[in-house]
């Protein structure tokens, strides 16, 4: 029995390290080598719609955007550069450009960047021009072959009617006349959250028919920083028909150049841990999606597009309309799941990453944010959530424990065999499964209560993680921000040496360790000691050690994780403490901790 533990256990722990390298790591950066032109070939759409990304004017759409564009100082500058339409709601803060029709400046202004109440609301879009641009676009694209004027990112638009600004309750109309017989009016309209509604519409006043081709596309300059860990995604991504949820990291999209999905439907965007972009056609609609990505101006140009496959054809002296919809804000379940069921946007709930255990995680959640509802604090809805859990799992644990109490009582006659039978190992294994046979043992008997938790906690775990509700909320004393690191710090003596120990090489990533990641250390090691140590020193050291390597790994987690982790193992304590008394197995906590310094002590003359 002990054997199965150890494996799992193994197991386990080998998992948690590979997170915790791949956090602090950040992952392997991939050497690629000098883009020496950015991606040529002209996409042109033809009758029959073959077209995965925008073109405008002669503008490779799978080229950056930037092309040709002016360079600003700064973000104020460039939005001081052309006229622009101010968006107000409560939520949304920002503007529209009149120049490409953009929409190209947005702030959250439920967010901020920190927790102090005078810091700048976080900046979700960015004019062009700047080196972490972000912004949508939307437009027409001609079929192959049609010389027809559509409006491209110089085009100045007009205003017509009032001039703004946009709210959740006044939409605004901006106009193009291509001077040619047609006019493109676009009328863009707001929700209370996050959604915009794009109605775009051609008035033919020529002589003929006119084909034209809806398109969208999210344009982002430069690689956002990343915490490159596997719980959650951050970059392109989008869910597109039968191909299902895509998600490209920006290291993949820079190695594949291009990544085109046809005659598809669904949406498609950029993902951040807490915010997110979506453009899509209303639902159902068949289009070609591209993910894309090109060096041509020095830096990184990302665009997640798509084009209709189905033209827009306008007979001369009639006019057409089609709308679409960009989702840009934060990752907010309930506005999400509202947005998904009143639109029937396909599988938007994806929007945020809820994981391979997504029929876990979502309930876990929904539980989860039902008790911070009634206790008003994050953190104790945490606590509250990890103790339900354990209770409903006491069945398991008791089974579990029961197994391992009774593995306890034979403990001294398995010694006896191994001793006995030290150099004959088949007889050694056949005299312990007798004795399995005798005493009525199932080694493993156990361990199938503990893989079957694991599911379950990891996606609590989860949660957490990537809960946006868990951003910015305090706890209790020095802890005001769950999601960030424990402010404290035992390597500056708690603020008194006034020095920052992550600069120092190599190990200063790991300088950083505040009260309560000391506290979960404790409660980890102290678990442990529930148990006498295994008689294998290979093994007493892996489970002496392992505390100590925990303590550091999650030294900069969030703190909200730490405390539940902290918690956690709190309740295992207690709880297998419980269940060991009830079957009649002294526990003798006390005594396994001295007796753990008195190995150590009776070791260092045996080493001298």
């Amino acid at each position: 029995m002990n054997d199965n533990r150890n494996v799992i256990l193994a197991i386990v722990l080998s998992m948690a390290v590979l997170f915790g390298w791949q956090f602090f790591v950040a992952g392997p950066q991939l050497e690629r080598a000098q883009q020496q032109a950015q991606i040529a070939a002209q996409q042109q759409a033809d009758a029959d719609a073959a077209l995965a990304t925008p073109t405008a004017q002669g503008e490779a759409a799978a080229a950056p955007a930037s092309t040709g564009v002016k360079v600003f100082s700064s973000r104020q500058e460039a939005l001081a550069a052309s006229q622009r339409v101010a968006i107000e709601t409560a939520d949304l803060e920002g503007s529209i450009s009149l120049t490409g029709a953009r929409i190209d400046d947005l702030r959250l202004k439920q967010y901020r960047e920190t927790v102090a109440p005078d810091s700048p609301v976080i900046t979700l879009l960015t004019p062009q021009g700047v080196p972490d641009a972000y912004f949508v676009e939307e437009g027409w694209v001609p079929a192959a072959g049609a010389n027809i004027a559509v409006p491209n990112a110089q085009s100045v638009w007009r205003v017509e009617g009032e001039a703004g600004p946009l709210t959740a309750q006044s939409p605004v109309t901006l106009a193009w006349d291509n001077g040619a017989g047609l006019t493109f009016r676009r009328t863009i309209s707001l929700d209370e959250h996050y959604l915009f509604t794009v109605s775009q519409t051609i008035e033919n006043h020529g002589q003929g028919d006119v084909a034209l081709y809806p398109y969208a596309r999210v344009i982002r300059n430069g690689t956002p920083h990343v915490a490159n860990f596997f719980i959650q995604h951050e970059g392109p991504h989008g869910v597109l028909g039968s191909n299902n949820l895509i998600s490209k990291k920006y290291t993949d999209l820079q190695n594949e150049r291009q990544a085109t999905y046809e005659s598809t439907t669904g949406w498609l965007g950029f993902s951040d841990k807490y915010w997110a972009t979506a453009v899509m056609p209303p639902a159902g609609t068949t289009m070609n999606a591209r993910f894309s990505w090109s060096n041509g101006s020095g830096y990184d140009d990302y665009q997640t597009s798509y084009v209709e496959t189905a033209p827009v054809v306008v007979a001369a002296g009639a006019s057409a309309t089609r709308e679409s919809y960009l989702f840009a804000g934060a990752k907010e379940e309930a506005v999400i799941s509202a947005y998904q069921t009143e639109y029937g946007f396909d599988r938007l709930e994806l929007l945020i990453d809820w994981g391979w255990l997504h029929f876990i995680t979502k309930p876990m959640y929904y539980l989860l944010t039902f008790l911070y509802g009634i206790l008003g604090n994050f953190g104790l809805a945490v606590l509250a959530v990890t103790v339900i859990v354990k209770g409903l799992f006491f069945p398991l644990a008791n089974r579990s424990y029961a197994s391992m109490a009774a593995m306890r009582r034979v403990q001294p006659e398995m010694k006896s065999i191994q001793e006995r039978l030290k150099d004959d190992r088949a007889a050694q294994q056949q005299a312990m499964m007798e004795l399995y046979r005798k005493e009525k043992i199932n080694p493993l008997s156990g361990c199938w209560p503990i893989l079957i938790q694991i599911p379950v906690f990891f996606s609590l775990y989860t949660v957490i993680f990537i809960s946006l509700d868990m951003r910015h909320a305090p706890f209790f004393g020095w802890i005001q921000d769950l999601a960030a690191p424990d402010p404290t710090n035992i390597f500056t003596l708690f603020g008194l040496i006034p020095w920052d120990p992550s600069v120092v090489p190599l190990l200063g990533g790991f300088l950083h360790l505040g009260v309560w990641p000391v506290i979960m250390g404790i409660t980890m090691w102290v678990q442990m000691r529930l148990n006498p140590p295994p008689p294998d020193p290979t093994q007493a050291a892996i489970f002496n050690w392992m505390p100590v390597i925990f303590t550091f790994m999650l030294g900069t987690f969030p703190a909200g994780l730490v405390i539940y982790w902290a918690w956690n193992n709190t309740l295992s304590v207690a709880q297998q403490w419980f269940i060991m008394k009830r079957h009649g197995v002294e526990v003798n906590l006390l005594g396994n901790i001295l007796n753990s310094f008195r190995r150590k002590k009776a070791d260092e003359p045996a080493k001298s």
